[in-house]
């Protein structure tokens, strides 16, 4: 074969190569939110748009996997106008005020006039991800329509419940709460307890002062024997978290202490625990270190002496900001319990710097060793068990 012919079939061959990638791949068309509304109109096809961030690693994954998968591909290409925003950059911000996007991913799907249709989030695989998208081509899943049906008879708790489930797939609890009390709001008392009621607040009710969960607190027998006891406790746990978690983000400590007292109401060793370490993150993220001892001291035993991680934790904390004898005492034997239930080498070093910080070297230099000997016969670093060791003197 001739050269020329020769670098023609190379030439054929990595064309088609690339055409065949491309055609195995959904097509992401990034000219711009007003560019795709037009596409969509003149195609006469739903639009879906993919957002995400470059950190996310679910994104990611699903770019590289699920989006180059060639079934989801053909199935997204034929029926959809295709768009892709990072959430952080250019239009970002439009789609972040107009859709309230809280997660990554995040996949949207609108009509040609800009009217969301459906959305969910997260990590799928290409089959589950498919089964999803399914549902927005049919016209009686689509948000709209739920929400329609819902509206025209509130009353009716199969439409409350569809349109609830559906909206919970992209949105937060909190946006779900006011068409649920849109709903309860046509229930007596002694409609309260049923099946579909008690999916409704599972689903949709976040406000822990509304009649719908004070009437749960109220009656948590009744409402156990038509779900479970235990669904009924991790509503309580999901509500106080709901509830009190976004002022320890801040932290927005005023806020949450007037908020406290309405979560502690409930009076459930759960919902404690939780109060407890929302109190403790709360003192960590203010720098208040008296009222995080104050509340390590009073509470950790109660709480939290099944949990390593967190006893070593606080342990970590005592250890760097807390000086007075009794609560480092308190701290070495958080931390002793922590290593009876997971031994680790960082727990062993952390016991010996305890110590240390009580003077009392030799304990410090035994555990010291001991972190050592552990990491080094695992053939482990050891090297700050050493430099530990070279601090206390030993020879």
């Amino acid at each position: 074969m001739k050269l020329r012919q020769k670098f023609s079939v190379l030439v054929f061959i990595l064309t088609y190569g690339a055409l065949l990638q491309a055609q195995n791949e959904t097509h992401f068309d990034q000219s711009g939110y007003q560019s795709i509304l037009q596409r969509s109109k003149k195609e006469h096809k739903p639009v879906f748009y993919l957002i995400y961030a470059d950190w996310c690693p679910h994104c990611t994954k699903m770019k590289a996997e699920v989006f180059k998968d060639s079934t989801v591909a053909s199935f997204m290409n034929k029926n959809f106008v295709c768009g892709s925003q990072d959430l952080e950059k250019g239009e970002g911000e439009f789609f972040k005020n107009k859709y309230g996007i809280r997660a990554f991913p995040t996949f949207l799907f609108f009509d040609e006039s800009g009217a969301l249709l459906y959305n969910f989030n997260g990590e799928y695989q290409s089959a589950a991800f498919l089964n999803e998208v399914k549902n927005v081509l049919d016209p009686e899943k689509q948000l709209p329509y739920v929400e329609k049906q819902f509206y025209a008879d509130p009353s009716n708790g199969n439409k409350c419940l569809a349109f609830l489930t559906t909206l919970k797939k992209g949105a937060e609890r909190t946006m779900l709460n006011p068409h649920a009390q849109k709903y309860f709001a046509t229930q007596s008392d002694a409609q309260m307890v049923s099946e579909i009621n008690w999916r409704i607040i599972a689903n949709g009710v976040s406000d822990i002062e509304s009649r719908p969960f004070q009437y749960v607190l109220q009656h948590q027998k009744e409402f156990a024997a038509v779900s479970s006891p235990k669904r009924v406790q991790k509503k309580m746990v999901n509500i106080v978290s709901e509830l009190l978690e976004p002022y320890t983000i801040a932290p927005d400590t005023i806020n949450y202490f007037k908020k406290r007292p309405v979560a502690q109401a409930i009076h459930l060793q759960k919902t404690d625990s939780i109060i407890f370490r929302y109190d403790l993150l709360v003192a960590l993220r203010s720098d208040n270190w008296k009222s995080y001892k104050k509340i390590a001291n009073e509470s950790a035993d109660k709480f939290i002496l099944g949990d390593a991680k967190a006893l070593q934790e606080i342990g970590q904390n005592y250890w760097v900001y807390v000086n007075e004898p009794q609560s480092l005492k308190n701290a070495i034997r958080w931390v002793t319990h922590a290593q009876e239930l997971n031994e680790t080498y960082e727990g062993e070093l952390l016991l010996s710097k305890l110590y240390k910080k009580t003077n009392d070297l030799k304990s410090a230099l035994a555990f010291a060793q001991k972190a050592k000997d552990r990491n080094g016969s695992l053939g482990f670093n050891t090297k700050e068990a050493e430099e530990l060791l070279l601090q206390l003197g030993a020879k």
